[in-house]
């Protein structure tokens, strides 16, 4: 059964609207030599929307699918089925020249940054790029603009003339933002933007994203592993299991009381700053299943402790109560007066 989720319709047209999702790639591996490659299902029915304005985080463990659902996002990888609208249009299957202007409007910023710079171009070259690119404002406003956002996101005007190599990480990461942002997009798509930067560098980079977020208008797809920055960045949060959306919800609510056994595996694992506070610590029992074969059921129950047969035999549904906060676990069950 596909990954769906049942929820109330949303007050207004989201930004960004991703129906039924899905994307397989072929394995290099064979099931029997000289034999067909296997499929590896990296994202089955992912649903879920993103209002004007909002921070929507995307989290789970590595190879759940959500930087491919980033991907799907912006053409970056081709979806097998599913719609993924922006304002209302519809962006699978367009062609490059119909990507083009919309691309001013969706971002993405990579997780590592000095793999997503041209080591040959200086620091000012690289944001002033995009402009020129979609034929944007003349030679001195370009200059200009690319350096008002440079000093915007922290870096100094000696910066400027470098190549990404003198840069430390979170100096890079800074240019990457200000490449990405030149072009003033609607949607921010960071994908694992801090993962490989030191703890204090990743303290700096989110606080300018909130900084960014509020001066500029900016709404952000976050995809993360770290639950932490998550909590403390994100308005909605999506918990991912291989491929799938097991849990979905305002980021208080899923963070406070969370429903999934999964989700609450995770959350379970951050650090406590509070000392002498007793808490449960709920360690999965073995690996995520190979997404080339994954279990039949509830994808989760071979590391679930409370599964059941009926976890065995039927895939649950993702379904939402009135505060929008949905789970897909038939141990987590809904009371009937809290169904949306």
């Amino acid at each position: 059964m596909m990954n769906s989720i049942v929820t109330p319709e949303a007050p207004a047209t989201p930004l960004l609207r991703i129906r039924n999702l899905h994307c397989a790639f072929k394995s290099k591996a064979r099931t029997v030599l000289f034999g067909p490659r296997s499929l590896i299902h990296a994202v089955n029915g992912v649903s879920f929307d993103i209002q004007a304005g909002e921070a929507f985080g995307v989290v789970g463990e590595s190879g759940c699918g959500k930087s491919t659902t980033a991907k799907l996002v912006l053409n970056m990888a081709r979806a097998c089925e599913g719609s993924v609208q922006y304002r209302g249009q519809e962006l699978t299957g367009l062609s490059d020249a119909a990507w083009k202007p919309l691309r001013r409007k969706l971002q993405y910023v990579f997780q590592d940054p000095l793999g997503a710079l041209d080591p040959r171009m200086r620091v000012l070259d690289q944001v002033i790029e995009p402009l020129i690119i979609h034929q944007l404002h003349d030679r001195a406003q370009r200059r200009q603009l690319a350096e008002d956002l440079l000093h915007s996101v922290g870096l100094q005007s000696s910066h400027l003339g470098k190549y990404p190599h003198e840069l430390s990480g979170g100096q890079r990461q800074r240019v990457v933002l200000a490449r990405a942002l030149i072009l003033k997009p609607e949607l921010l798509i960071c994908d694992e933007p801090i993962s490989a930067l030191d703890v204090s560098i990743q303290a700096q980079i989110v606080n300018l994203l909130q900084q960014l977020r509020r001066d500029m208008g900016l709404t952000l797809l976050f995809i993360s592993h770290d639950l932490s920055i998550v909590r403390h960045l994100c308005d909605r949060v999506a918990v991912m299991y291989l491929g799938q959306v097991v849990e979905m919800g305002p980021a208080h609510q899923l963070f406070s009381a969370p429903r999934h056994p999964y989700t609450q595996a995770l959350i379970s694992a951050i650090p406590k700053v509070e000392p002498g506070v007793p808490r449960e610590r709920i360690s999965l029992v073995g690996e995520p299943p190979s997404p080339a074969d994954p279990p039949h059921g509830c994808r989760f129950h071979p590391r679930c402790r409370q599964a059941t047969e009926r976890c065995r035999q039927q895939s649950p549904e993702l379904l939402s109560d009135r505060k929008n906060h949905a789970v897909a676990c038939f141990e987590a069950r809904i009371p009937l007066e809290e169904m949306a």
